[in-house]
């Protein structure tokens, strides 16, 4: 018997509103997120870089600068460890999200905070430069020159070079992805993992979740971002997998991955079909998409439902690459 074509729904702003948790719903209501373009880009830029809630002396930061090379300036990498640590420990190189176009290394203090000292790790932010003042390949040559350094370096960072993993949020993300492939293709450093929450991958805005009406980051603020990276040639087929992960056709042989994502998250589709050829390419991938859930639902609302079986299910995967939780 031949299956009937699945039926989808029309995911308008009213239908999106009907779906999502009722908790990000009523966060979303009291701080809603303007869509993000040349007008509203310097508004929000400082907003993003601004302080966030205050951190525990558990971690302990500090600031190394990177040699860009090739006449590109100095890279900022933001280092985390457990205060008081000794020993090598595993080591997160991590990308900050902010749709390529915005976003500091700092912003993700607080969850560090957390992680490095439930998980007895390491956490390496890179300030990466941000588009359009910077465009492809800028960003993504200041994320491998840095991963480099760790490598390089790990003795006098105190990293066990056998368990150096790559990760970020939405852009960052999608750069963590890039960077994988730009590792393999290179003969460059051997990464060990991939965390990768809802990653943003393809400039060809071609899926169906792509042009969904929702919160934080709607079809225009991607666009937005994109276009800001990629110039005229988003959406052409020139485009690099390392500026876009989503167009690269070999997915074998790049480590081991985490992909998380929402429901109404307008990067459900692509990052589930990149989970999907992940598997299909053989690398090990663990896959979870949060109902109610839209775009930074884990940092908007942690006390939502969704965000705390995120949380659960990141733990528990950060434990099986990084070791049993403190």
């Amino acid at each position: 018997m031949r299956r009937s074509a699945v039926q989808s729904v029309p995911m308008d702003a009213e239908s999106v509103s009907r779906l999502i948790d009722a908790d990000i719903r009523a966060a979303l209501e009291l701080f809603p997120f303007p869509p993000i373009n040349a007008d509203t880009l310097p508004i929000m830029r400082p907003a993003l870089a601004a302080p966030g809630p205050e951190l525990t002396d558990r971690v302990t930061r500090s600031v190394v600068s990177v040699p860009g090379g090739l006449d590109r300036p100095d890279v900022a990498l933001r280092v985390h460890r457990p205060t008081g640590s000794t020993g090598a420990l595993p080591c997160l190189v991590w990308m900050h999200g902010g749709g390529l176009v915005m976003g500091v290394a700092g912003g993700d203090d607080a969850r560090f905070d957390e992680w490095c000292t439930r998980h007895s790790m390491m956490a390496v932010s890179v300030e990466y430069r941000l588009a359009p003042e910077t465009p492809y390949p800028g960003p993504i040559e200041d994320c491998y020159v840095s991963l480099q350094y760790v490598f390089e370096n790990a003795a006098e960072l105190g990293v066990d070079p056998h368990r150096i993993g790559v990760g970020g949020a939405s852009a960052g993300a999608g750069l963590a992805a890039a960077l994988a492939l730009m590792a393999r293709d290179r003969g460059g450093p051997k990464i060990a993992s991939q965390l990768l929450i809802y990653p943003m991958l393809d400039d060809r805005q071609i899926t169906e979740s792509s042009t969904w009406d929702v919160p934080i980051w709607p079809a225009a603020s991607n666009t937005f971002g994109w276009t800001s990276y990629l110039g005229d040639a988003k959406g052409t087929n020139g485009v690099s997998p390392y500026a876009a992960p989503a167009r690269a056709t070999d997915l074998t042989g790049l480590p081991p991955a985490i992909i998380a994502v929402g429901g109404l998250d307008g990067f459900v589709d692509e990052d589930t079909d990149y989970a999907r050829r992940l598997n299909i390419a053989g690398v090990p991938i663990e896959f979870h998409l949060y109902p109610g859930a839209p775009h930074g639902f884990d940092v908007m609302v942690p006390t939502s439902a969704p965000a705390i079986q995120f949380d659960v299910d990141v733990s528990r995967w950060l434990d099986r690459q990084y070791g049993a939780s403190q």
